[in-house]
């Protein structure tokens, strides 16, 4: 079946003509693209239609560039939630502008879009190398971040005035959405200004890319916590474990630290709805057969089962109920209420997933996600994402990206195996 909806080519501020000064590299060639789909059977649907498939284009860097080096200032911007490997990211890009084609100048910008808006006049710091040689050791970001939009001309005004050339936008879903905003005011000017995102998430619920950086610190981390859960189940008896792990809309977390961890009885998704009576009555024959249980939660999970106000934050997201601090709760007073003694222990390890510094797999990752973000910006590449797709680098649109948000599909391979893992029932 085709689908007319996917488009993915990529904005360019204009023809490269300038040589690359890097060498004993392997260019990637402007044809150079990877396909969207892996069915042999949907591509060949296209070949007989004679439509060429979806496909993104290739990360990597060009023979030709379109900015000049010694002329080009750059800034990098961080925001919403701290995530594994901010700081991996900063050092990557700074080395490669640096190393990989002797740009000198490169900002960074305080706290998020806030350092891009005079009002609040975060001053910019200089991102040297010696400033930023060790800073892949630490967590957070040593630029800072915030939430919430800033106004919008207001930022282009600070980059036009500092001469910057290319923008790095390092966030989610919202701050892909300001980077887009921001590509169209600089389009409305006429300005030779690139924006490249960087998708950062831990939730690892950005479309059309297999994974962001940080994901697999957090499902490292996540196990480590259930690995606790499970010790603290088995020591006593009827004892339950439950461990609230990120993931607002998507429980992409939640499920690989339970795959990852065999010793886990429920795994609760944001994608999933369950019933508490359900939930309650299964963990009650899970206690009765084994007398422990393990409960892996997402924080976006079971929202419909508590009452709370739709307040948002200052990203426009919702404020969510506390999954965690409820199900403990209703867990205490179904088993009080039916006379069988538990003793339930609760982790939440959200805030030091979040804070640590990136393992060494994601640290790769990072390093290759800030190189391909420099190539794409020297090659003029402009409102776009560094994407990972099918083992590649790749370039995504930011419309492409934030589109919709990638969500665990109960019908598909991971939920199954889930499923398969834990023994809980497909619906409760």
């Amino acid at each position: 079946m085709l689908n007319s909806d996917l488009e993915f080519t990529i904005f360019k501020l204009g023809e490269c003509r300038i040589p690359s000064p890097m060498s004993g590299v392997q260019f990637v060639s402007e044809e150079s693209h990877v396909l969207y789909s892996g069915d042999l059977r949907e591509i060949e649907s296209y070949q007989k239609a004679g439509k060429r498939p979806p496909c993104f284009e290739m990360a990597g860097p060009r023979e030709k560039i379109y900015f000049d080096p010694s002329k080009l200032k750059c800034g990098i911007v961080t925001c919403g939630g701290l995530c594994p490997g901010l700081n991996d990211v900063i050092r990557a890009i700074v080395f490669s502008l640096h190393h990989h084609y002797g740009v000198r100048t490169v900002f960074g910008f305080r706290y998020g879009y806030e350092g891009l808006s005079y009002r609040h006049a975060h001053t910019p710091m200089e991102l040297t190398l010696e400033l930023v040689q060790d800073i892949h050791q630490q967590g957070g970001t040593i630029l800072g971040s915030s939430r919430g939009s800033q106004d919008v001309s207001e930022m282009v005004d600070t980059l036009e005035q500092m001469n910057v050339g290319i923008l790095f936008t390092i966030g989610g879903d919202g701050t892909l959405r300001g980077a887009r905003d921001i590509t169209e005011e600089i389009g409305r000017r006429n300005l030779k200004i690139g924006v490249i995102g960087i998708p950062k998430t831990i939730d690892n619920d950005i479309s059309y890319m297999e994974r962001s950086f940080g994901f697999i610190t957090a499902v490292s981390e996540a196990t480590t916590a259930i690995y606790a859960a499970h010790s603290e189940a088995e020591g006593a008896r009827n004892g339950i474990g439950l461990v609230k792990l990120m993931g607002r809309h998507s429980g992409f977390i939640a499920a690989f630290a339970t795959l990852a961890n065999s010793d886990v009885n429920f795994c609760l998704v944001p994608e999933v709805r369950f019933s508490l009576e359900s939930f309650l009555e299964s963990l009650g024959e899970r206690l009765e057969a084994r007398h422990h249980a393990v409960v892996v939660v997402a924080e976006g999970a079971g929202q419909d089962l508590m009452e709370h106000t739709l307040e948002r934050d200052a990203s426009g997201n919702i404020r969510l109920g506390d999954i965690g601090v409820f199900l403990k709760d209703q867990i205490t007073d179904y088993f009080k209420k039916s006379g069988m003694e538990v003793t339930l222990k609760y982790i939440d390890p959200s805030y030091m997933i979040r804070s640590m510094p990136a393992n060494p797999p994601d640290s790769a990752f990072c390093l290759m996600l800030g190189h391909n973000a420099v190539h794409a910006g020297m090659a003029g590449r402009t409102n776009m994402v560094v994407g990972y797709w099918k083992g590649q680098f790749t370039h995504v649109p930011i419309s492409a990206a934030v589109s919709k948000r990638k969500e665990i599909d109960p019908k598909d391979k991971l939920w199954t195996g889930v499923l398969s893992s834990t023994g809980q029932p497909r619906e409760m």
